[in-house]
């Protein structure tokens, strides 16, 4: 079979789709492939016994993702605010109101009088902040010369850690963090019915708009010849012609797809990616054994819990009475996936004693890919949007960051690609 578009898409998750909308408005015939048999990649949700489940715990904060959004005019109404909600903090084995706003500030019993005036002033200096006055530097580096209370630390810790869902102070470059802690602090929106659903409006779009939507397509190469992109070869031996590729994939799978990938800057966008991954375990429980613990976070341990039915709507199952509580632990590079459990599951007895008797299901993901790399002090280079050595190829998602975080990253990399296209 041998079929001719303007452009292909390798991945159909958020950026392969952002991209594909794009581009099909500007006019292009677009063909999005995706190895899977549906579209979304991690952005997908699943069902189990009438409990829909994302993969791991998603946000979308103020900022790329949500500016795209509306530029592409989606439904708003798939979209909900977080209002103000009562958050709590797990402090050796105890469990405290956090901070988290001002309101909250006030009542915490976790800081002293002096800690509170201090962490209300370091709140408003990094929302007024010049991030691109911040010199190349970590997050521990700065918190070391900025923030003397150790206390304080652990609060920011905590608050950076929640809006990039990254544990690596120190690797996490500084001045992209606090602009991601600018958005998550300007407000914070999450997807009704689970983030499928915005997948499916995605593809409704997409279908509408004339895009090729072709899943269980496992693309093998990307045939390119005198420095230029010629075609997309299938495994099913299907050939598909196109002057413009966008690799939506993990960087590894990009480079792996090109025929003499180590020439080309391919090989370095690889190289220095450092993949975040979590534990994610998310339960279907038939009530909270403590109902307003809806929002928890782990203050000396990585951990970050959270009521999905709360934020998402108590559409995430078929029983609008069933609650489904979300828990993530941050991981390193070694993290045990038996170990990670048990550490969630023991928070989760502080926090609602008695969760066991409640359980309807459950989805644990031992070692789930939040993204597969971001804003580092190892990084040698922003990637993208283009491949400069072969004319057409471009890459796109998470990874593909510019400084943004998370769905904003895979967003903001999927309009550079195809305004870039789209101007040639």
């Amino acid at each position: 079979m041998h079929r001719t578009f303007d452009v292909v898409i390798v991945g159909g998750g958020i950026a392969g789709l952002t991209a594909a909308l794009y581009l099909a408005r500007g006019g292009k015939r677009v063909a999005v492939l995706e190895s899977q048999q549906r579209m979304g990649g991690r952005a997908i949700t699943n069902q189990k016994e009438g409990v829909r489940f994302n993969l791991g715990s998603h946000a979308l904060y103020e900022g790329d993702a949500r500016r795209v959004f509306q530029e592409l005019g989606l439904n708003p109404d798939l979209f909900r605010k977080v209002d103000e909600f009562k958050p709590f903090g797990i402090w050796k084995e105890q469990v405290h109101l956090f901070p988290a706003s001002m309101s909250f500030l006030l009542k915490s019993s976790m800081l002293t009088i002096s800690e509170k005036v201090m962490f209300a002033g370091l709140l408003m200096r990094i929302l007024k902040m010049d991030v691109e006055a911040i010199p190349r530097i970590s997050l521990r580096a700065w918190m070391e010369q900025n923030v003397r209370s150790p206390m304080l630390r652990h609060m920011l810790y905590v608050m950076a850690r929640g809006g990039t869902y990254v544990q690596a102070p120190d690797l996490q470059e500084a001045g992209p963090l606090f602009r991601q802690m600018q958005r998550s602090i300007a407000g914070v929106y999450y997807v009704k019915r689970g983030w499928g659903a915005l997948i499916e409006h995605l593809c409704e779009e997409a279908q509408r708009l004339g895009v090729a939507l072709l899943t269980g397509r496992k693309v093998t190469a990307v045939g390119h010849e005198d420095g230029c992109v010629r075609h997309i070869l299938c495994a099913d031996g299907e050939t598909i012609e196109a002057a413009y590729v966008i690799l939506a994939t993990p960087p590894g799978i990009a480079r792996n797809l090109v025929p003499n990938s180590d020439a080309t800057s391919l090989k370095t966008w690889d190289e220095q990616a450092i993949p975040v991954t979590a534990a994610c375990l998310d339960i279907g429980l038939r009530r909270l054994p403590v109902p307003d613990r809806q929002f928890v976070y782990g203050i000396d341990q990585p951990i970050m819990m959270v009521n999905a039915s709360r934020i998402h709507g108590l559409d995430m199952s078929d029983d609008g009475d069933v609650q489904v509580f979300q828990m993530i632990k941050f991981q390193n590079q070694d993290g045990d996936a038996g170990e990670d459990r048990r550490q969630l599951e023991a928070a989760l007895d502080l926090i609602h004693p008695g969760w066991k008797r409640e359980v309807v299901t459950e989805q644990y993901l031992p070692r789930m890919t939040v993204v597969h790399d971001f804003m580092h002090l190892k990084r040698k280079q922003n990637l993208g949007p283009a491949v400069p050595e072969i004319k057409g190829l471009y890459v796109a998602g998470d990874w593909a960051t510019h400084g943004e975080y998370l769905v904003n990253g895979a967003a903001a990399s999927a309009k550079r690609a195809a305004e870039h296209i789209l101007a040639q």
